[in-house]
C-alpha cells in the first residue's frame, strides 16, 4: 500500500506531500491543475524514463519519494531524484538501486494504469499478452521467447558461414580490420574513466602540488606546524582530564590523531612527488582517450560495448575461416533448436485454448458488473506453423478479441465495435482480472472514466469502490459519481504565487467534498441545490457503507 508520496520540483510542482489512506482513494481537480504528474511521479518512482524536461524550471533537481507498506517487507522507502541534466538515481531502503529493480518492485506493489492506456486494445497485437497475463502463462511464455532467440541466433550464424565466396572475403576483410583496430588499442573497463581523472590531474599538476606542499608545510615543517603544536594540546588536554574525567577519552585517542595526521603529511609528500607534470604525458593521455573515444563512437556507446563487440568480431571470425568445417554443427544444431521451439510453442497454444475460453466467461461475467450484462466475448485464433516466417518469441498464434455488445449482434472484433465508454469498461474488466489473484496491492488509475458518465459512471464507481475494499485504489476521476464513492477525497489546485505557478493537493472534509463534488456536478459556481444534490450522492453512498457493514456483520 502507498502511505506517503512526496514530490520536489517536479514540473509544476514546487513541493507536494499526499497521505494516500487504504481503500478507494479519489483525485479531483481541473484540467491541467498536476493530476496526471503526481501518478507520473508514481512512474517515475517505479523505474519510468526520466527525463531533464520533468525538473520545474530553475531548480537544479526533482525529488519523488514515497513510503510503501508491504504485508512480507514492512515499510518500504523508495527515492528518485531526476537532475535538470537528465541524469537520475534511484534508492530502495536508503540504498542504491537500479532502474531494474525499481520495476520488479513495481510488480510487487503497484499496479499503475495511465491515461489512454485502453485505446491499446484497439490494437489486436496487444491482446495476446493480456490473455497470457490472465491465464498465468508467462513462465511458458518467456521459454517460447528464449527458445526463439536461440533458434534466431543460430539461424544468423549458419547465414554468415553460408556467405558466397566474393561476399565472405569482404566480410573477412571487415572483420579482420575492425577487430584489428580494437585489438591494437586493447580498451580496458573504465579506463576512459581513469584516464579523464588522470588529465584531470595533470592539467592541474602545478596547482596540485602547490596545495600539496603548502597543506603538508602546515601539517610538518613550518614554525608553527600542527603536528609539533599538538604537544601544547595534549598537556593541556592531560591537565583537563586529571580535573574533569570527561575529557579522559579525547586524551587516550591523542595516538590515533598523530598516527592519521602524520599519514595525511606523507600521503601529501608522496602524491605531490609521485605527479609527471611533463607536457608529453599529458599529451600522451590525451591521445589515448582521443582513441578511446573514436573506439566508442564506432563501436560503443560505452568502452565495455567495445570489448564485447571486439570478442563478437573475433567469434565471427572464427566462424569464417572455418564456415566448411562449422556449417554441419551449425545446421543440426538449428534443426534441434527449431523442433524445440515447436515444441515448446505447440504446449503454449494447447494452453492458450482453454485458457482463452475460460479467460472469455470471466471477461463477460466482469462486464456484467459494469452495465455490459448481456456482452458476449471470444478469443479467435489463427496459428501458421507451417510458415516459419511467421513464427515469433510469443509462439505460433495470433489472437484477437471478439465482443457483442448488443444481444442479436453478430460478434466482430473489439477495435471495430465497441464506444470509448465500453473500451474504458473493457479495460477496467481486464485490470480486474489481472489482480484477482494479488494481495496488498496498489491499483492507481488515471481517468479509467474516459467516455462514461451518467449511469455507467456509477456502475464504474461501484467497481472501484467493490475493488477498494481489497486493494488500496487511487483514481484520479472528472465525474461526481465515481468522486462520491471514494473513501478518502483529495482535490488538487493549481494556482500563481510569486510569478509562479504552484500546485498543492488538500485532503477535503466533508464541505469539501460537498463543495468539489458539487462544481464537478455543475462545472460552474456552486449554488445550495447543487450542494443539496451533492450531499445526497455522498450520503446514498454512505448508507451502502453501513448497509454492507450491517450484512458483514450479520453474516
Amino acid at each position: 500500500m502507498l502511505r506517503l508520496l512526496r514530490i520536489r520540483n517536479l514540473a509544476v510542482i514546487e513541493a507536494v506531500e499526499v497521505e494516500f489512506e487504504a481503500g478507494f482513494n479519489v483525485l479531483t481537480g481541473e484540467t491541467g491543475a498536476g493530476k496526471s504528474i503526481l501518478v507520473e511521479a508514481v512512474g517515475l518512482l517505479l523505474g519510468a524514463r526520466a527525463s531533464a524536461d520533468l525538473v520545474r524550471t530553475g531548480a537544479s533537481q526533482a525529488t519523488i519519494e514515497a513510503l510503501f507498506e508491504d504485508p512480507v517487507d514492512g515499510e518500504i522507502t523508495v527515492r528518485r531524484e531526476v537532475t535538470n541534466q537528465g541524469r537520475s538515481r534511484s534508492f530502495i531502503n536508503g540504498s542504491v538501486a537500479t532502474s531494474g529493480a525499481l520495476r520488479e518492485l513495481a510488480q510487487r506493489l503497484v499496479e499503475l494504469h495511465g491515461q489512454h492506456e485502453h485505446q491499446a486494445l484497439l490494437d489486436p497485437s496487444a491482446h495476446l499478452p493480456l490473455l497470457d497475463e490472465s491465464a498465468r502463462l508467462g513462465p511458458l511464455v518467456e521459454r517460447v521467447g528464449a527458445a526463439w532467440s536461440s533458434m534466431r541466433a543460430l539461424a544468423e550464424q549458419l547465414d554468415r558461414v553460408r556467405l558466397d565466396g566474393r561476399e565472405k572475403a569482404a566480410r573477412l576483410d571487415l572483420v579482420s580490420f575492425q577487430l584489428d583496430e580494437i585489438e591494437k588499442a586493447a580498451p580496458k573497463t573504465g579506463e576512459d574513466e581513469t584516464l579523464a581523472t588522470q588529465k584531470q590531474v595533470l592539467a592541474n599538476a602545478e596547482r596540485i602540488q602547490r596545495l600539496c606542499e603548502e597543506a603538508h608545510t602546515a601539517l610538518y615543517e613550518s614554525d608553527q606546524a600542527i603536528l609539533s603544536s599538538l604537544g601544547q594540546v595534549w598537556k593541556r588536554v592531560g591537565e583537563l582530564a586529571t580535573l574533569e574525567p570527561q575529557f579522559g577519552p579525547h586524551l587516550d585517542a591523542r595516538d590515533s590523531v598523530k598516527s592519521q595526521l602524520e599519514d595525511l603529511a606523507f600521503f601529501l609528500r608522496r602524491y605531490a612527488d609521485g605527479i609527471d607534470a611533463s607536457p608529453g604525458q599529458l599529451q600522451h593521455v590525451e591521445d589515448r582517450l582521443a582513441l578511446l573515444e573514436r573506439l566508442k563512437r564506432k563501436y560503443g556507446p560505452t568502452l565495455r560495448d567495445v570489448i564485447e563487440k571486439g570478442e563478437a568480431l573475433r567469434g565471427e571470425l572464427d566462424l569464417l575461416t572455418r564456415a566448411d568445417e562449422v556449417a554441419g554443427g551449425l545446421e543440426e544444431a538449428l534443426a534441434n533448436a527449431r523442433r524445440a521451439y515447436v515444441d515448446a510453442a505447440r504446449e503454449l497454444s494447447r494452453k492458450r485454448r482453454p485458457a482463452a475460453t475460460r479467460f472469455a466467461s470471466q471477461l463477460e461475467e466482469q462486464l456484467g458488473e459494469l452495465a455490459m450484462a448481456r456482452t458476449r466475448v471470444e478469443v479467435r485464433f489463427e496459428t501458421h506453423e507451417s510458415r516459419e516466417s511467421t513464427w515469433m518469441p510469443s509462439g505460433l498464434d495470433q489472437a484477437e478479441f471478439f465482443v457483442s455488445p448488443n444481444p442479436g449482434e453478430d460478434l466482430r472484433p473489439l477495435a471495430r465495435i465497441v464506444s470509448g465508454g465500453e473500451l474504458s469498461r473493457v479495460m477496467l474488466a481486464l485490470r480486474t482480472m489481472a489482480v484477482a489473484g494479488a494481495n496488498g496491492k496498489t491499483l492507481i488509475f488515471d481517468e479509467v472514466d474516459a467516455g462514461i458518465g451518467g449511469r455507467v459512471a456509477e456502475v464504474v464507481g461501484a467497481k472501484l469502490h467493490q475493488l477498494g475494499e481489497r486493494f488500496q485504489v487511487i483514481c484520479i476521476t472528472h465525474l461526481p459519481q465515481i468522486a462520491a464513492r471514494a473513501a478518502t477525497h483529495f482535490h488538487i489546485d493549481k494556482g500563481v504565487r510569486g510569478n509562479r505557478t504552484v500546485t498543492a493537493v488538500q485532503q477535503l472534509d466533508v464541505a469539501g467534498r460537498v463543495e468539489e463534488i458539487g462544481r464537478m456536478i455543475t462545472g460552474r459556481q456552486v449554488t445550495e441545490p447543487v450542494r443539496a444534490s451533492a450531499r445526497e450522492m455522498l450520503e446514498v453512498q454512505a448508507k451502502g457503507k453501513r448497509k454492507a457493514k450491517g450484512e458483514s456483520e450479520s453474516g
